[in-house]
């Protein structure tokens, strides 16, 4: 691994662990010439994943869109960060593993509020409301009135 600070070609471990989620491996570094310590990460590289939009469009998965949509649902709700980085890891992998190659962006959605449902209800409508794109508040106050019932 070279040295992020002078450049030399080579550098020894000094300690290897595996990262909290287990993901990856974080190493110890240090330069022999500059004698300068970093760190770096070693993870399993995935194939590919592609989103496939409602409009037929693909992109790149990114988990970070997801984590990003689970922050704005639980905005000033009592939900710790730890908790939402786990429901976005989970759709991640469930994704990964449930695909070839290609899912739908309507499955990661109905998997992130099946998730999120169980975890906080203000959170899920707000999540929902946006997911859903629900047209009037008729349609708000039929998905608020199925949540009350413990409807599908």
């Amino acid at each position: 691994m070279r040295c992020p600070a002078c450049g030399y070609a080579d550098s020894r471990v000094l300690d290897s662990r595996p990262t909290q989620d287990g993901l990856a491996i974080r190493r110890r570094r240090e330069c022999p010439k500059c004698l300068r310590r970093f760190t770096t990460y070693e993870r399993i590289e995935e194939a590919p994943l592609l989103v496939v939009k409602q409009d037929g469009r693909r992109e790149g998965f990114d988990r970070q869109k997801i984590l990003h949509g689970l922050m704005t649902a639980c905005e000033k709700r009592p939900v710790p960060m730890a908790r939402l980085t786990a429901i976005a890891d989970d759709v991640a992998r469930a994704a990964h593993d449930e695909s070839d190659g290609e899912v739908a962006s309507r499955w990661i959605g109905e998997q992130v509020m099946q998730r999120l449902k169980e975890v906080d209800e203000v959170a899920y409508v707000r999540f929902a409301s946006v997911y859903r794109a629900f047209a009037d508040a008729e349609r708000f106050r039929e998905e608020v009135e199925r949540l009350t019932r413990r409807e599908p």
